[in-house]
Parts: structure tokens; C-alpha cells; sequence
């Protein structure tokens, strides 16, 4: 019987596919992973108007799938596309690093009145 990896996913905007492919790497339900994930989801629903799927990881779970994308610490948020991959560890509460690290610094500016 053939297993599937079970990974968990935060709902997307994604009309023709994403624009944006990231996964956030967590270890468990700890206040750093919880917050990384509240202040993913809420820059995302603030600054993403473009496709967007986020996935998230549990190492906890699955600790093998950390050398995939080389995570060395947790929380960490991997950007796939567009290239080139991009890394944030932390918890996601700084905006302005956060966006300048996936490279979001126009959709900001853009949206600033």
C-alpha cells in the first residue's frame, strides 16, 4: 500500500497558478512557529494580490524533509519561485524585512498611499 506525505497547507490565491511558492518550515505548535505562522498568513493576505500557495512543514513530523531546502534553523520561510530561493528564519514579525527578503519591496510601495 502506497503511503502518502501528508503536509499541511494554508488556503492560496491562485487563479492561472502561484506566483509565489513557499514553505515554512516549523517545529510543532511552539510560540515561535505559531507566530511565524499568523504573521505569514496575515503578510500575505496584506501584500499578496498576486497567486500565492504557502506550505507548511512540521519537522516534528517529518524531520527528513529539512535537507531538501538545507533548513538549518526553525521557523524558516523558503521562497521556490521565482527564482532565485530565498530564505527568512525567524518568526515573520518584522514586515519590511520580510518583504524585502522575498523580494516584495514594489507590492509594498505600490500599495502605500
Amino acid at each position: 500500500m502506497k503511503q502518502t506525505k501528508k503536509r499541511s497547507s494554508i488556503p492560496t490565491k491562485a487563479a492561472k497558478g502561484p506566483h509565489l511558492i513557499l514553505r515554512l518550515y516549523i517545529a510543532g505548535q511552539t510560540p515561535k512557529s505559531l507566530k511565524a505562522m499568523t504573521n505569514l498568513k496575515k503578510l500575505c493576505a496584506e501584500y499578496m494580490s498576486e497567486g500565492y500557495h504557502i506550505e507548511v512543514i512540521d519537522l516534528l513530523k517529518k524531520p527528513e524533509l529539512a535537507q531538501q531546502d538545507q533548513v538549518l534553523a526553525i521557523p524558516t520561510l523558503v521562497r521556490n519561485l521565482p527564482v532565485p530561493i530565498r530564505k527568512i528564519i525567524g518568526d515573520l514579525s518584522d514586515t519590511d524585512r520580510v518583504l524585502l527578503g522575498l523580494d516584495l519591496r514594489a507590492v509594498r510601495t505600490a500599495g502605500a498611499v
